[in-house]
């Protein structure tokens, strides 16, 4: 698989109510079709996977939604082989790791934008410095410093 392009077709975020109590926050992404695309630069065929990926903040606090498209660039019989797994809703882990990876990076980097414009908690943990506890003992016995 050869990733051609990646855009979005819809960007949305609404915050419905303030933040009270306890916040769950969930994570989601679907392929939601995919097809043969046609493109003028390459004889292979090229195959378009819709996706949508959302984040739901629970109770009805807020909710996320991204929509867009993957294309691709396979070999004739591995797109043939793709389409006909997708009508049985089934992906091969050589496809479905690079593609939803893809998606999770574009998607996750608007999503935090979004959640920072709105005010909302962000859905992904990110590293925090934290101070280190102080101890009569040195780490380092070489560095007395």
């Amino acid at each position: 698989m050869k990733i051609l392009g990646f855009s979005l077709n819809k960007v949305s975020i609404e915050k419905k109510e303030p933040i009270k109590g306890k916040l769950e926050i969930k994570s989601n992404l679907n392929i939601d079709e995919i097809k043969r695309e046609e493109i003028n630069i390459s004889d292979k065929p090229a195959l378009k996977f819709d996706f949508t990926y959302s984040i739901d903040y629970s109770p009805n606090v807020a909710k996320v939604e991204i929509k867009g498209s993957v294309i691709t660039i396979e070999e004739e019989a591995e797109a043939k082989e793709i389409i006909k797994n997708w009508k049985k809703k089934k992906f091969s882990s050589e496809i479905k790791i690079p593609l939803f990876n893809l998606i999770l990076d574009k998607c996750n980097l608007k999503a935090l934008q979004l959640e920072d414009e709105l005010s909302l908690p962000i859905h992904l943990p990110l590293p925090k410095l934290q101070a280190q506890s102080t101890s009569n003992s040195n780490p380092n016995p070489h560095y007395a410093g």
